[in-house]
């Protein structure tokens, strides 16, 4: 396959060699089918220098990584449990060829490319270069930098690339990585994950850290573009954690980190980026805050220490899903070193494993071993008796992972075994099988695999290759004795998180999750304007405008309220607005409505007094009869006006300015017939001016009163009947209320029913004038002109008052100008004669009142 990667030659036609071989921690079991698999066994590496004139040295791997190792082993023990199982790949041996990265990019390029190109030296090719490839398969890289290097050559092979571990969301492009799955949630998701938990405890203003690669930089992107569109808040800052002990710029960022007002601090880094980041915090002595942890370094035990736990206590964060792996234990347990191969290089992981172990040598040791008192191993050490990380199984997570990526193979290559032939989803519905198997057809299956773990997870790839999202949420726990204990206390499944509050941890004197805003939540009533040069979570609360409200937090706007509503005082939610009209329950109502009544009292005690004394002069003089009409009348008038007080409905409307033009119009005729009556019989006294009076009879002056009121209800009824006053709601004159009042409906029969009644009243008036310096016998004429004057100073008064007076007081002008108008003609007309015949009846005579004449 990759010969040529090698430098590997064809040698003939039908044959090739390896032309050399990389010196590589590894371990093999031999099977009919082989899967691949790279781990970190050991913490650094040392790489020759490259002079170019020779060949280079082989890298040499150093610092034992026991938790890496049990991941190798996690392999192992899935491998032998698939060939035990009867039901997955029956007549069919797993084998396994795994080999150690040392976190270096260059040896994982080695040991994969050893993985799929075999171990054989040469390999004879038949006619059609067809056979099983040395993998079929390889779980791993467990770094994204790795896998985004590996996959792609891989890729163009289709040879299936399972991670457990690479996260970098730049994974799921299928154009670049199309042979590319793995067993860990994407960055994508961890994003994701991370900002539902910043939204479930209303952390909108927080600071991110990521490392400087691509598993740092693809995150910060990915939280970048997430964290706005999702309204889970905004980043005070983002910071690039440097490689290596950079102290100037690991300075700076603590120092960024410790002004911030931001209380959530996010890193995307893996633990080596974090052991200089938390060097420097313990420095510069950085307490108060809320760090917010990924999978890489949830589960870190390099930072569970009592000298870091005054600043990690209480830290949350996301862990790769937990599993159980039955049985895995005891075949740890089991485990025994090769006492055949104790080189260096090779099969020799498990011996490495035991010297670290149990700090011995297998034989040969090294020259000085001995000397310095160091023991040889017998592989007869027993792993009960000494404590290692290797045995402990309670916390599988990255185990898990590989568990479940070696079934995917596993299970994608027994679908495709099961193929019935002439019924295969390939070419001529072929089949794939063992003798003829090409890695393009295990991705196929890959992609279509769907099972169930003995944990109970279901695993499926999407379309990009990710599986369903999983995650644990972890929080660090500080006990009484100072030990930490990282405890479950949530998950996060798709787009659904599941949080038990009441067993967090927080590391705050409260006890209770710390607030992280930059600018505190605008309460309903209010609505938020952003500060100019500033991100969109600071902003100042703005109070809603009158007739608007907000009735949500963090309002972008405030709405307007509908006409008939208003805003309430706190300016979250509208109520109905304010009604206004004349009512009776309101002192200027009960005055109008006090002042009306007394009127007509008045009118009533008068036509009294008039009738009691019926039959004195004063009574009879000028046609009694239209005196007790024009107390009527002024009765009327009176009473007219309550129908301007009170809740305007159709009716009022209709019969207020109607009730108000006839009553009036009635009081005017009478007024008018009068002065004309008086100056009629002035006119009769005089020699040849009898035949004036024949005009100015009984029946004529009825007619006339009657006459000139029908004009009026001829007019109101017109008015009426074309254009009718009708109930309105005013929302003009005030915006916070609602005046109640009567639309004039035409504004023209208003005001001709008015200028009737100027019109009757200035000739009234008129004639009055003439009649005023009649003889006292007559005097009438000068009462009447009195009234006239008050009647016309009122109603011109009453025209620029009421155009100008808003809402209900309109109408307590008219009822005013109708009250004191009535109460002038009442009082000028009626109070002398009414004060004569009770408090002068001398003069009610008719010698005294011709009497007044002679005088005169």
């Amino acid at each position: 396959m990759l010969y040529s990667n090698f430098s590997s030659v064809v040698s003939s036609s039908s044959s090739c060699r390896l032309q050399g071989r990389f010196h590589l921690n590894e371990m093999h079991k031999a099977g009919d089918v082989v899967l691949g698999g790279t781990f970190r066994i050991h913490f650094f590496s040392v790489l020759p220098d490259l002079s170019f004139t020779s060949d280079p040295q082989q890298p040499t791997c150093h610092s034992f990584d026991v938790v890496g190792f049990r991941r190798v082993q996690t392999m192992a023990f899935t491998i032998d449990e698939i060939n035990r199982n009867s039901n997955l790949l029956p007549n069919v041996t797993l084998g396994y060829s795994l080999y150690d990265n040392c976190v270096k990019l260059g040896i994982a390029f080695r040991a994969v490319l050893s993985a799929v190109s075999g171990k054989e030296e040469q390999i004879i090719l038949d006619e059609t270069c067809a056979g099983t490839p040395p993998v079929i398969g390889i779980v791993g890289d467990p770094f994204s930098a790795h896998s985004t290097a590996i996959s792609p050559v891989l890729g163009l092979y289709r040879v299936p690339m399972v991670s457990y571990l690479a996260t970098c969301s730049c994974l799921s492009d299928r154009q670049k990585y199309p042979s590319f799955f793995r067993t860990i949630p994407s960055d994508a998701f961890q994003v994701k994950a991370i900002i539902q938990i910043l939204k479930r405890f209303g952390w909108s203003w927080t600071g991110l850290l990521v490392s400087d690669d691509d598993y740092g930089l693809h995150a910060a992107r990915s939280f970048q573009s997430d964290l706005p569109n999702s309204g889970g808040g905004c980043l005070a800052y983002f910071e690039l954690l440097p490689w290596g002990n950079d102290p100037d710029k690991l300075r700076r960022i603590v120092d960024v980190m410790r002004k911030s007002t931001a209380r959530v601090v996010i890193v995307f880094a893996h633990e080596s980026y974090m052991m200089n980041l938390m060097e420097e915090v313990v420095r510069q002595n950085v307490t108060g805050l809320q760090w917010i942890s990924t999978e890489v370094w949830t589960t870190a035990t390099v930072f569970q220490t009592p000298d870091l736990m005054p600043y990690l206590a209480g830290t949350l964060g996301i862990a790769i899903r937990r599993g159980e792996i039955p049985g895995f234990r005891e075949f740890l347990l089991q485990m025994l070193p090769d006492l055949h191969h104790n080189n260096s290089y090779g099969n020799s992981m498990v011996n490495q494993f035991w010297e670290f172990t149990f700090q011995c040598r297998f034989a040969p040791p090294p020259s000085d071993w001995i000397e310095a008192g160091g023991t040889l191993c017998t592989g007869q050490e027993k792993l009960e008796d000494v404590e290692t990380e290797l045995l402990d199984v309670s916390d599988l997570r990255q185990e898990y992972n590989v568990y479940k990526a070696v079934y995917a193979l596993a299970y994608a290559l027994d679908d495709m075994l099961q193929c019935e032939p002439g019924r295969g989803p390939f070419s001529g519905h072929s089949c794939g099988n063992l003798k003829e198997l090409e890695p393009w057809q295990l991705v196929y299956y890959l992609e279509k695999v769907n099972f169930t773990t003995t944990f109970g997870d279901q695993v499926s790839f999407d379309e990009n290759g990710d599986v369903l999202a999983i995650y644990d949420v972890m929080n660090w726990l500080q006990l009484p004795d100072g030990r930490i204990k990282v405890q479950n206390v949530g998950e996060v499944k798709g787009e659904e998180l599941t949080i038990d509050e009441d067993k967090i941890f927080w590391n705050f004197k409260s006890k209770k999750p710390p607030r992280s805003v930059c600018s505190e939540s605008c309460p309903p009533g209010t609505r938020m304007a952003r500060k100019k040069g500033e991100p969109v979570c600071c902003f100042d609360c703005i109070p809603c405008s009158e007739g608007e409200i907000s009735n949500t937090t963090n309002a972008m706007e405030c709405t307007s309220c509908p006409e008939d509503l208003w805003s309430s005082p706190q300016r979250d939610h509208c109520v109905p607005k304010k009604t206004e009209f004349l009512s009776y329950h309101e002192p200027l109502g009960i005055g109008l409505t006090a002042a009306s009544l007394l009127g007509t009292c008045m009118c009533a005690i008068v036509m009294g007094i008039f009738i009691y004394h019926y039959s004195t002069p004063i009574v009879r003089a000028n046609n009694s009869e239209l005196s007790f009409l024009l107390l009527v009348s002024l009765k009327l008038c009176f009473l007219c006006s309550l129908l301007f007080i009170g809740y305007p409905r159709l009716w009022t409307c209709q019969l207020r300015h109607a009730a108000f033009g006839i009553s009036f119009v009635l009081c005017v005729s009478c007024i008018l017939v009068k002065t004309m009556v008086v100056l009629a019989v002035f006119k009769a006294s005089k020699p040849g001016g009898g035949a004036s009076l024949k005009w100015f009879g009984v029946l004529q002056q009825r007619g006339t009163v009657i006459v000139l009121t029908s004009v009026q209800a001829a007019i109101c009824t017109a008015w009426i009947v074309s254009a009718s006053p009708t109930p309105y709601k005013n929302t003009q004159y005030y915006n916070d209320k609602i005046v109640y009042e009567c639309a004039a409906g035409s504004t023209i029969g208003f005001a001709v029913l008015l200028g009737y009644i100027g019109l009757l009243a200035l000739l009234s008036c008129l004639i009055a004038f003439i009649a005023r310096n009649l003889p006292d016998s007559f005097n009438e004429a000068n009462l009447i002109t009195f009234s006239m004057l008050i009647f016309c100073a009122v109603w011109v008064a009453f025209v620029p008052a009421y155009i100008s007076s808003p809402g209900k007081y309109a109408d307590a002008v008219e009822v005013f100008a109708i009250l004191a108008s009535s109460f002038g003609l009442l009082l000028a007309l009626f109070g002398p004669k009414c004060y004569i015949i009770l408090l002068r009846p001398e003069r009610n005579t008719k010698k005294a009142i011709m009497g007044r004449g002679i005088q005169t």
